[in-house]
């Protein structure tokens, strides 16, 4: 009987724990260990974050799903990896840390999958989170804290009282401005329908080059028959909902009331802000990695910013140099065979928008995107190919997924409401733009397309039920595609 251990339960390990275990059957074994004892889909935190959902619409307990499932459930927090084993075992294990009661236990494995997803690291930028100076929609309780502050901003406006909204990232280096994107837009819808434009000034902060870049370094993509770069598609948005923004910047530090950042031209600026949601930058989940002599090899693990090394191509070049070739296909990591690393936890070869840096030499640009529809299909490309490993021997990967051969669909929400919601969709294929295969417009032109409208609203609402029903594993689940 193989045993197949994954680390973190989102949308990356959840999708390859229910994959693997429907594949396998009763014969071997999946773990799950998560600290977490809830799913959620994360894409619809944001309308938690208006008032539009409860925590409850986008979240539910995960143990009876694995019980229902025959996946053996851990809430815990996976400490450190030992691939070689210790001087007591052989085999290669994971110390994790239970949250009940504290316990420590050594879960042994024929297959890891790292998918922990991102720590969200708001300690890296002073004054940002929730617990201190802003607000954020990473979660869903973060969301509901958010909505909480953005009501009594929502009253003061009702009262008269002019207020200010500062939607973006929290770091230079932050990424999902995909999420602050759609966060900003819903505000907007809130206040109009509120009829309270006259009293709100909503700005955007980014750390992008351009408005559009999106973190994957913008995109040309088809809308009513023309060629558009995202840049002006962004743009028309913002003007359309009277959004001014600020790009280019770095946040260093938020105060009570005022975000203190840096541009690109090495100035030095303040905003002040009555709400404000900005993103954090995100970071490994902090394991460490040790041999059978307890050595620590984290450096040949891990990437220096705690993501997972696996089959990509790291070798430092400069921007012109860097290839669709260079991301991974199988997140397989190169010391150990048979280990894996899906979704946000595998560490990038490089960022999809060109590295940009101040005068002062602050790196200011957005890291590359990984959640969502991404995530889902690593976790189960990953989950495919250790079935094939445990049934039939072989060393080789059927499945592929990189991010370079990959399409994507992002569905912006822009307003909730049957009749009156809107959402602005965006299609890219592939995600990573490869300018070899497609020289002038970096993508597949034909499959890269922007559209806005109520479609796109009924469409996102439509994803949110779906996703949650192929999460809890109910009739037919496999049948839907990430």
């Amino acid at each position: 009987m193989a045993r197949v251990v994954i680390l973190g339960a989102g949308i990356a390990g959840h999708t390859a724990a229910l994959i693997a275990k429907k594949q396998l059957g009763k014969n071997h074994e999946v773990v799950v260990v998560s600290p977490n004892s809830n799913y959620q889909w994360v894409p619809s935190n944001i309308w938690v974050g208006v008032g539009l959902m409860t925590p409850d619409q986008v979240k539910f307990p995960l143990a009876p799903v694995y019980k229902k499932m025959g996946i053996v459930y851990k809430q815990a927090i996976a400490v450190s990896i030992h691939p070689d084993g210790d001087a007591q075992t052989t085999s290669g294990f994971v110390k994790v840390k239970h949250i009940a009661g504290d316990r420590e236990e050594n879960v042994t494995y024929d297959f890891l999958i790292n998918a922990t997803g991102p720590k969200l690291n708001f300690a890296a930028t002073e004054g940002l989170g929730p617990d201190k100076f802003s607000n954020s929609v990473c979660t869903f309780d973060h969301a509901a804290h958010a909505w909480k502050n953005l009501q009594s901003s929502l009253a003061k406006m009702e009262k008269g009282e002019k207020q200010r909204f500062l939607i973006g990232t929290g770091h230079p280096l932050a990424t999902c401005q995909g999420a602050a994107f759609e966060y900003i837009l819903n505000i907007a819808f809130e206040i109009k329908k509120r009829k309270l434009e006259h009293l709100a000034e909503l700005v955007w902060i980014s750390n992008e080059y351009e408005l559009g870049d999106f973190g994957m370094g913008g995109a040309y993509v088809k809308r009513g028959g023309y060629i558009t770069p995202t840049k002006i598609f962004a743009e028309s948005i913002f003007k359309e909902n009277n959004i001014h923004w600020i790009i280019g910047a770095g946040v260093q530090k938020v105060t009570e009331g005022v975000a203190h950042y840096e541009t690109l031209d090495g100035e030095f600026h303040t905003q002040e802000f009555d709400f404000s949601m900005l993103i954090p930058s995100f970071a490994g989940a902090g394991m460490k990695a040790f041999d059978k002599n307890n050595e620590d090899i984290t450096p040949q693990i891990f990437a220096p910013n705690g993501l997972m090394k696996v089959d990509a191509d790291y070798t430092p070049k400069p921007f012109e140099e860097w290839k669709a070739s260079d991301w991974p296909s199988v997140y397989q990591c190169p010391s150990y065979e048979n280990v894996y690393a899906a979704g946000i936890a595998f560490a990038p070869p490089h960022p999809m928008s060109k590295p940009m840096k101040s005068k002062n030499g602050t790196q200011i640009n957005p890291t590359p995107p990984r959640t969502g529809m991404p995530s889902g299909v690593m976790g189960r490309i990953v989950a495919e190919n250790i079935v094939e490993k445990i049934k039939t021997g072989t060393k080789d990967h059927k499945h592929k997924a990189s991010m370079a051969k990959m399409g994507a669909a992002c569905i912006v929400s822009a307003g909730y409401g049957l009749t009156k919601g809107q959402a602005a969709v965006m299609t890219v294929f592939p995600i990573v733009a490869d300018w070899e295969k497609y020289p002038k417009w970096g993508r597949d032109i034909s499959y890269t397309v922007g559209e806005v409208g109520l479609a796109g609203h009924w469409m996102k609402l439509f994803m949110h039920y779906l996703f949650i029903y192929k999460a809890k594993a109910l009739p037919l689940w496999w049948m839907i595609p990430e």
